[in-house]
């Protein structure tokens, strides 16, 4: 009986710990899941990453370009100096616009002295 009871015992404990392998089992395969769901998931914010980290490139090489042409610009001349070439620029057309009315003036004047001096 007692050898009965023992193999009884070994047999409950064969059940038992099968019964918690199967529970331990299930829950590691559960963790799995969680975690192939997890690495599935860092996969995508991962390309979405990469697509951001590419249009950011983009536009650092577009930079770039405009920054390479702002460079080439500035050695033509820079923008101050475009500002007092505009200046003087608008200065010569004054200085035109006067130059040919004085011109103009003495002109006339020349004019009517010669014909004053036709009738003297």
């Amino acid at each position: 009986m007692i050898l009965f009871a023992s193999l009884n015992q070994n047999k409950e404990k064969k059940m038992t710990n099968e019964n918690g392998w199967g529970e331990y089992s299930r829950l590691v395969l559960k963790e799995l899941e969680t975690l192939a769901t997890g690495i599935e998931s860092l996969r995508t914010e991962l390309q979405e990453v990469k697509q951001e980290m590419i249009k950011m490139q983009v536009r650092e090489d577009t930079v770039k370009d405009i920054k390479v042409w702002k460079d080439k610009i500035d050695e033509v001349a820079s923008p101050s100096q475009l500002k007092d070439a505009l200046k003087e620029i608008e200065d010569l057309k004054l200085f035109k616009t006067k130059a040919v009315t004085i011109f103009a003036v003495i002109q006339f004047a020349m004019a009517a002295i010669v014909f004053a001096m036709k009738f003297i």
